[in-house]
């Protein structure tokens, strides 16, 4: 588990309060904060999602452009030749895997969901490759509908720095973050801690000199 050490070695866990300062202070830098996959609908999102597992979203992009005028529906991925699929998205990383997952989530579609991406979180993690965060991503974003927080790594991180959780574990994260953070804010979240992971709170060195919440970060191994 990861622990945050103030100053004098102690535990620290983020009121309310201070959460609510550090989301007003990351949405002053990052105003522009939104999901970085591009997508046209929800099944897309759900795709580009899954591919996105340690992968970067703007090679995502890259594979998705071409990838979704040869596939276009549920029905036509469901139907693809493995092999084939597997070639399409190699350069993603773990493609076998990926394209196992996403034949399987796209049958699961056609056979149980009439063709259509499910609209509960329930529902969507029924699907292969589906977990919480593929779903919190998609329902939030495609569909307009909280149903929590997405944690990834950059969340993981940032979170565990800005003692506004405490644990290596997503769905701890998750729970632990929705205590604090007002549902209304639970998207607009992952957003903002996502943008400052990647542009400052970063996981071999971050750039503590320049981040705009220092004055309220706990965490002990801050960078000169």
């Amino acid at each position: 588990m990861v622990t945050l050490r103030a100053a004098k070695g102690d535990i620290r866990t983020a009121t309310p309060a201070t959460a609510n300062k550090i989301l007003a202070i990351l949405e002053h830098t990052y105003p522009d904060a939104h999901v970085t996959l591009d997508f046209k609908n929800p099944f897309e999102l759900l795709i580009a999602t899954i591919m996105a597992a340690q992968c970067t979203d703007e090679r995502v992009n890259q594979v998705t452009k071409g990838l979704f005028k040869r596939y276009s529906t549920p029905k036509a991925f469901a139907e693809a030749d493995p092999v084939e699929l597997e070639d399409a998205i190699r350069s993603t990383g773990f493609y076998r895997n990926k394209a196992r997952s996403i034949i399987g989530c796209c049958k699961k579609i056609m056979e149980e969901f009439g063709g259509q991406v499910p609209q509960t979180m329930e529902e969507l993690i029924t699907l292969p490759g589906v977990w919480r965060k593929t779903a919190n991503i998609v329902l939030s974003n495609a569909l307009g509908i909280t149903a929590g927080i997405a944690v990834d790594t950059h969340v993981i991180r940032v979170a565990n720095r800005l003692g506004l959780a405490q644990s290596d574990k997503p769905d701890e994260i998750e729970q632990q973050l929705c205590r604090i953070i007002p549902e209304k804010q639970w998207t607009r979240l992952t957003h903002l801690l996502v943008f400052h992971g990647r542009a400052v709170c970063m996981a071999k060195r971050p750039d503590c000199p320049r981040c705009p919440v220092l004055h309220l970060c706990p965490w002990p191994d801050k960078t000169a």
